[in-house]
């Protein structure tokens, strides 16, 4: 699955960079530097770096929701593919701390099986569940995942729920979902810093409980 969002985010990329390149030579108002300005429409429009770091994440975006697809079809098929009535309340802060858990594993891309075993032990753990309440909550939580818009729609319910120590943990319950495969990627390292700051968490604090889970793992903190 991995390889096959790779090749769809690159196949989305030289799409857009062939239909702009395309424009250039159908259209004279196109010049060298590559921009095109059409008539009130303000400034030129083209290949440029804003443009393609546009496109670039779109791209992110549609290989997340790729993997989160592919992370739905693994909790069903942990569940036969039964459909269980909603046991969590949307306002159930562990449905929206498991929904950030859930992204977490998949910000990357890769939802890997290292990451799916460590999503669903750091769940059942920290919230007491047995296996099958623990299936459910990620169930539920990957559907909230993909039907929210932010971050903050998740991170305002914890904050409402959770006093400075609960929400220290959860991110570094993050951190645990992060290093499951012992690296930490460009989007894992973005994601943690949004959230932490969300959730009130200073840089020196979501450092530390960085460092204090990769030592747990004899990883790298980076």
């Amino acid at each position: 699955m991995g390889n096959i969002a790779v090749c769809a985010s690159h196949a989305y990329l030289n799409t857009a960079r062939a239909k702009t390149l395309r424009l250039a030579g159908q259209n004279p108002a196109l010049g060298r530097a590559g921009t095109l300005r059409l008539a009130g429409q303000g400034p030129a429009l083209g290949w440029t770096f804003f443009g393609a770091h546009a496109i670039a994440n779109r791209a992110r975006r549609w290989i997340t929701c790729i993997m989160l697809e592919s992370l739905r079809n693994f909790i069903s098929d942990l569940t036969g593919g039964a459909k269980h009535p909603g046991r969590f309340e949307e306002n159930d802060y562990r449905l929206a701390a498991a929904a950030l858990l859930v992204h977490t594993a998949a910000i990357d891309g890769n939802v890997s099986e290292l990451e799916r075993d460590k999503l669903h032990a750091v769940i059942k753990r920290q919230f007491g569940l047995d296996e099958a309440t623990t299936d459910e909550l990620v169930a539920e939580a990957t559907e909230a995942e993909h039907e929210a818009i932010d971050l903050y729609h998740f991170t305002s319910l914890i904050n409402r729920s959770l006093d400075e120590d609960g929400r220290r943990r959860i991110v570094e319950m993050m951190w645990e979902i992060i290093y499951a495969d012992g690296r930490v990627t460009e989007f894992e390292s973005n994601l943690i810093w949004r959230a932490a700051d969300l959730l009130g968490i200073s840089s020196r604090e979501r450092i530390e409980l960085g460092r204090r889970v990769a030592g747990r793992r004899g990883a790298d903190p980076t």
